[in-house]
């Protein structure tokens, strides 16, 4: 499981790594054809009541597959962007099946 996390305009969270690869893990565990994943937190100063955006793209045999959702907590847009990610991962197993 190759992950990287960047912080763009935010602090460095050690905790937020942490949260982020136990999620991610999960994931790699469920999908044998993940290769990586590229993690990417910023701060959007010009919304009020959110502002938290996580941006997730997965490494994968084929096209890759990206999601991102805007939150008022990292741990929830963790959350919404790995469950936008399995979804279109389900999408992705069953063409491999077929083939």
């Amino acid at each position: 499981m190759n992950v990287n996390i960047r912080y763009v305009n935010v602090d460095v969270s050690e905790t937020l790594n942490t949260f982020t690869e136990e999620k991610l893990a999960k994931l790699f565990n469920r999908y044998e054809f993940l290769i990586g994943a590229a993690v990417r937190f910023k701060q959007d100063d010009n919304s009020h009541t959110k502002g938290k955006i996580c941006d997730i793209e997965l490494s994968l045999p084929g096209p890759r597959i990206f999601a991102t959702s805007d939150e008022a907590q990292y741990e929830v847009a963790v959350r919404e962007t790995i469950k936008d990610l399995e979804k279109q991962l389900k999408k992705r197993k069953e063409v491999f099946n077929t083939h």
